[in-house]
């Protein structure tokens, strides 16, 4: 029997933290990884930075299912390298413990010409945590990620906000979601493995 639900990492959009956050939380309660489908990067992939900065010994990292070779939806990036994404075979992997799933790009990101990254989500038994990150523009974005898992009745655990504090930005979020915040991680310039573990500090009671 697999340990807990586990729990999938999404965000606004791309480039708002996803990756640092699931490092924050695999080396806060010490859990298993897995990206489902890398685009881009694949010799510097988020699964290669994930175990890079994390300091714990017992986390564990699953391969992908699918590694794409372009920095595009995945839809794009599959066309392009002639491959045909079948969501079929993306499985959950087996883990005793906690399971952090990272996400590609924002909710409605294309996988294919048929699905979208939340209908999968939505078959999977799991918790999300939605990443926001403040800019012009971030309330909006928020609001509509919160209202498509919401409107999904897809279980989300909370709300982490990466970077400086906003006070208006976040109240209006929080109370017109009705989420709950689950925490802060701190602007930094560099993220180091030092930095991971400070901020996993505040998400050992996820």
């Amino acid at each position: 029997m697999r340990g807990q639900k586990p729990i999938f990492i999404t965000g606004i959009g791309t480039g708002v933290g996803k990756t640092v956050a699931s490092a924050i939380i695999c080396e806060a309660l010490k859990a298993d990884y897995w990206k489902p489908i890398q685009a881009g990067e694949l010799e510097n992939s988020d699964t290669i930075k994930v175990r890079t900065l994390i300091s714990n010994k017992e986390s564990k990292f699953f391969a992908e299912a699918y590694q794409l070779p372009h920095p595009l939806s995945p839809h794009a990036s599959a066309a392009m390298a002639n491959i045909d994404v079948d969501v079929k075979k993306i499985n959950i992997p087996y883990s005793e413990k906690q399971l952090i799933i990272e996400g590609a790009g924002g909710l409605l990101v294309p996988l294919n010409y048929h699905t979208l990254y939340i209908e999968l989500i939505k078959n999977w038994n799991v918790e999300v945590i939605l990443v926001s990150r403040h800019y012009l523009g971030s309330i909006n974005h928020t609001l509509l990620s919160a209202e498509s898992l919401l409107g999904r009745n897809i279980p989300v655990k909370g709300i982490i906000f990466n970077g400086e504090e906003n006070y208006h930005t976040e109240e209006v979020i929080l109370k017109m979601t009705g989420l709950k915040m689950l925490g802060r991680i701190d602007e930094t310039k560099r993220v180091t493995k030092a930095f991971i573990k400070k901020q996993s500090e505040k998400f050992t009671e996820l």
